[in-house]
C-alpha cells in the first residue's frame, strides 16, 4: 500500500442547494474559495461543475473560464476536471467547455437510472464529446455507472476513440443504478485488472455510502472522491461544514491503510498529464 492515494474534491455538483447546506460552493468566488481549502486539506483534483446566479446548473464557458482562471491562481498544480454530465445541458452543450482545455473531463460512456429520470448518453454524443477531448489534449475520466461502462471504456481505448489508458470512476449508490455492494466493486476491480490492466481507477459514493466507498477504494489501492456535490452530511445529525471536511476523512483513511496522499505533481503523473 505505498502507492500515493489521488483524492479527488466534487465541490458543487448540479444539485444541492445552500437550502440543503449553506456550505455548497454556488458562485465562481465561493467555489475557488472552497476548492482552495480541499486542496490544502489534500485533494489534487477539483471536479467542477458551474451554477448560474440562482443556483440552478449551467454550461457556460464563461463561468468556466473565470472558475479555471481562479483554481490555477489559488490552487497552483490542482488538476482541473470539468464535468460534462447531462444535467447542466442538452448535447454538444454539454462540451461547450472543453476548448477552454481543462486538464481532464468527465465522459459518461453509456446511459443508466437516475432518481427521477433517465441519464442519457447516447453513442454519438459520447463519440464525440470523446473526440472534442482528444483534440484539445484533455484526459478524460469515465464515469462508470455500471459495469458495461467499463467495458464501453475498454472498446473505446482499443479502437482509438481513447487515446489514453482509461482512468476509471466506479459510481455508486446513485438512486436507480448502481448500488452500494461490495461484491460488485470487487468485480469492477477485477474487470479492470483483465481488461484495462495498466490504468488507475477511483471510486465515488453518494449520501451516507460516500464514507464507505472511500474506505472501500483507499483500502483496496485505488483512488478515491469526496465532496459536497455527492453528500452534504458528516453523519445523519451534522452537515458537512466545508468540502475540506470530506476531504480530511479521506485524508484520515489514508493514515489509517498507511498510504501516502498523493501530491499535485505526483498525481499529474500518475494520470500521465502535463506538468503544471
Amino acid at each position: 500500500m505505498t502507492k500515493p492515494c489521488i483524492i479527488c474534491c466534487a465541490i458543487t455538483g448540479s444539485l444541492p442547494t445552500k437550502a440543503d447546506n449553506p456550505a455548497v460552493p454556488i458562485t465562481v468566488a465561493e467555489q475557488v474559495e472552497s476548492t482552495q481549502e480541499a486542496f490544502e486539506a489534500g485533494a489534487t483534483i477539483c471536479h467542477a461543475h458551474v451554477r448560474n446566479d440562482e443556483q440552478t446548473p449551467s454550461s457556460d464557458p464563461e463561468k468556466f473560464a473565470r472558475l479555471k482562471e481562479g483554481l490555477e491562481k489559488h490552487c497552483p498544480g490542482m488538476i482541473i476536471q470539468f464535468s460534462t454530465g447531462g444535467r447542466s445541458g442538452a448535447g454538444q452543450t454539454r462540451g461547450g467547455m472543453l476548448p477552454l482545455r481543462p486538464d481532464m473531463a468527465s465522459l459518461s460512456v453509456g446511459s443508466n437510472n437516475f432518481p427521477t429520470r433517465v441519464y442519457e448518453n447516447p453513442p454519438d454524443l459520447v463519440d464525440w464529446l470523446a473526440s472534442e477531448m482528444k483534440t484539445y489534449g484533455i484526459r478524460p475520466e469515465i464515469e462508470a455507472f455500471d459495469l458495461s461502462h467499463i467495458h464501453q471504456a475498454a472498446r473505446m481505448y482499443a479502437d482509438g476513440r481513447l487515446v489514453d489508458s482509461p482512468y476509471v470512476q466506479f459510481v455508486m449508490g446513485v438512486k436507480n443504478a448502481m448500488p452500494v455492494d461490495r461484491d460488485v466493486f470487487d468485480y469492477y476491480i477485477k474487470t479492470m485488472q483483465r481488461l484495462l490492466p495498466d490504468s488507475e481507477w477511483c471510486a465515488a459514493g453518494i449520501g451516507k455510502d460516500q464514507i464507505t466507498i472511500n474506505e472501500w477504494a483507499v483500502s483496496s489501492g485505488g483512488h478515491a472522491r469526496a465532496g459536497l456535490e455527492d453528500n452534504i452530511r458528516l453523519d445523519r445529525n451534522h452537515l458537512a461544514p466545508s468540502n475540506a471536511a470530506l476531504i480530511q476523512r479521506v485524508v484520515d483513511l489514508c493514515e489509517k491503510y498507511e498510504r501516502p496522499v498523493a501530491t499535485a505533481a505526483q498525481a499529474r503523473d500518475m494520470l500521465g498529464l502535463r506538468p503544471a
